[in-house]
């Protein structure tokens, strides 16, 4: 379980295909200390287990379904990738409750400036968007952001300076797939209500 407050951005050093995967290295000054075999690690969002290297990388591998349900099948070396570390007993959730598991994947509509915010509309898929409500949660990239406002399919989000210059966001541009995870609370309602919605459902 992670929260998506974002602790370090770390960059891909490594892409290696192997057969129906890829393996990945990422670095990031500091964030690999501590790390032990099989821990989960949230990058971009996707919940990964990693491999300390025992310096500042850390590599993982991910499978085809990942690859195809998520961006990392286009990831390349370079890239700046939002990372957080498993929530533990006891941490503060100061974000909102994000598993880490992406339920499809958005496009950057537009990337706006407005003086020190950046609004950032991103086209969900009909899946998601069914589960987005205005001021609510959304995890983008694995970064716990609010919905400002929201049009139709068209998710639009307000950018603090503190969060543009503190994740990998600051990246972002027209065109661009983003991971996205709908609010878990919103998830688990429209399982419940799943019943009452079909013909013939009853209590």
């Amino acid at each position: 379980m992670f929260t998506g407050i974002i602790v370090a951005v770390g960059t891909v050093t490594e892409r290696a295909e192997v057969e129906g995967a890829v393996d990945f290295a990422v670095r990031a000054e500091g964030f690999a200390e501590g790390l032990t075999e099989g821990e989960s690690v949230a990058v971009d969002g996707v919940c990964v287990t990693v491999t300390p290297s025992g310096g500042p990388d850390f590599r993982f591998t991910s499978v085809l379904t990942t690859l195809r349900r998520t961006t990392f099948g286009e990831i390349a070396v370079g890239r700046r990738v939002n990372l957080e570390r498993a929530l533990r007993a006891g941490d503060p959730l100061g974000g909102h409750l994000v598993q880490g598991h992406v339920d499809g994947v958005g496009e950057v509509r537009e990337v706006e400036r407005l003086g020190e915010t950046v609004l950032v509309r991103i086209v969900l898929p009909p899946e998601i968007a069914a589960l987005t409500v205005a001021r609510g949660s959304l995890a983008v990239d694995g970064v716990s952001l609010t919905v400002a406002g929201l049009t139709g399919e068209v998710a639009e989000i307000a950018l603090i300076p503190y969060t543009w210059t503190h994740t990998a966001l600051d990246r972002l541009q027209r065109g661009d797939r983003v991971n996205l995870e709908a609010d878990l609370i919103g998830k688990y309602v429209e399982r419940l209500l799943e019943p009452y919605a079909t013909e013939g459902g009853s209590a």
